[in-house]
C-alpha cells in the first residue's frame, strides 16, 4: 500500500460522521500489535507528516503505527528543480515577458471556480498597484473556462500541460491546497497562497499541517476573504523571498529501490513471502 497520509478527522461537529471515522480508523490501528512479516506500506512524505496523536479513544499512536509499518520515501515530484532555477529562461520558453506574473489553479478537481473568480475580482485592484501584472486563471481539466465570471485582461485558460513550469515562471501562485501543486511550488521554492478545501481533513488538516512544517505557502480561507484581503496579501508575497529548506523529492527513486529489492528477495533483512 502507498499512503501519503495516515488515519481520518472528522472537522464538523456531527455525532455520525465523528463515529464513522473512528470506526474507520479502528480498522486501519487493527493491525498495530502483529509485526509485519515483510514491508507492506511505502509512505510518500516524512515521519513528521504523520500526526503524533492516536487514531481514537485507546486506539494506539498513528505516528508509532506509521514508524513500524512504512517505509518513508520523502516527496515525489516528475522534475528536476535545478531545471528551473532560471526564471528568465522558463519566461521566455513559455512566451512571458519581464512582467509581474501570477499563476492562479485550481489543479485537477472541478471545485475551485469560487476561488478563481475572487482571483478575478481582485485583478483590478492589484493591477493598480502593479501596472505590469500579468494574472493567469488555469481552470484544469475539469472545469470550463467560459464558465468563469471574470474582468477583461485576465488570462483564463483550461487544462495547462506541465503546469509546473508555469508556476516556476511565476512571481505568485494562488492555488487550492492540492497536494501535488503545494508540493511542485515548495519544490520550485516560489512564493504562493493556498486556499484549503475547508472542512476537508486531508487538506484543512494534513496538507495545512505539512506546509506549516515546511514553513512554504501562506493558508487562506475562502469563507473569510474578500478581493481586498487577497489582494492585501497577494502584494505582499509577490516576488518575497522563500526562506524553508529544501525538501527531498527523490521518493520515486527510493520506491523503486525498494520494490527492485523486494523483487530480488530481501528488503533489509525481512523475506518475501
Amino acid at each position: 500500500m502507498i499512503y501519503d497520509f495516515i488515519g481520518t478527522e472528522s472537522i464538523p461537529n456531527n455525532p455520525l460522521e465523528k463515529l464513522g471515522v473512528y470506526i474507520n480508523n479502528r480498522k486501519w490501528a487493527r493491525s498495530y500489535k502483529s509485526s509485519p512479516s515483510c514491508l507492506t506500506n511505502l509512505f510518500v512524505g516524512e515521519l513528521e507528516d504523520v500526526q503524533d496523536k492516536s487514531f481514537g479513544f485507546l486506539l494506539p499512536n498513528r505516528r508509532d503505527w506509521a514508524r513500524k509499518r512504512c517505509e518513508f520515501l520523502g516527496y515525489i515530484v516528475r522534475f528536476d528543480p535545478e531545471d528551473y532555477t532560471e526564471r528568465s529562461r522558463v519566461r521566455g520558453k513559455l512566451g512571458y515577458g519581464d512582467e509581474t506574473l501570477v499563476v492562479c489553479s485550481i489543479g485537477g478537481t472541478s471545485i475551485g471556480k469560487e476561488m478563481l473568480e475572487l482571483c478575478g475580482r481582485a485583478y483590478p485592484l492589484i493591477k493598480r498597484k502593479l501596472p505590469d501584472l500579468r494574472m493567469v486563471l488555469v481552470c484544469g481539466p475539469r472545469l470550463s473556462p467560459e464558465s468563469l465570471s471574470v474582468p477583461q485582461g485576465v488570462d483564463v485558460r483550461g487544462y495547462v500541460p506541465d503546469l509546473y513550469e508555469h508556476f516556476a515562471a511565476s512571481d505568485l501562485a494562488i492555488v487550492q491546497a492540492g497536494g501535488t501543486t503545494t508540493l511542485e511550488l515548495t519544490t520550485l521554492r516560489r512564493p504562493f497562497l493556498y486556499f484549503p478545501i475547508e472542512g476537508q481533513f486531508g487538506q484543512d488538516i494534513h496538507l495545512t499541517r505539512q506546509l506549516e512544517r515546511h514553513g512554504a505557502g501562506i493558508r487562506m480561507l475562502l469563507s473569510k476573504n474578500t478581493p481586498e484581503i487577497l489582494t492585501e496579501k497577494a502584494i505582499a508575497a509577490i516576488g518575497s523571498e522563500v526562506n524553508f529548506e529544501p525538501i527531498p523529492t527523490d521518493g520515486a527513486e527510493k520506491a523503486a529501490g525498494i520494490i527492485c529489492g523486494l523483487l530480488g528477495g530481501d528488503q533489509d533483512g525481512r523475506s518475501v513471502q
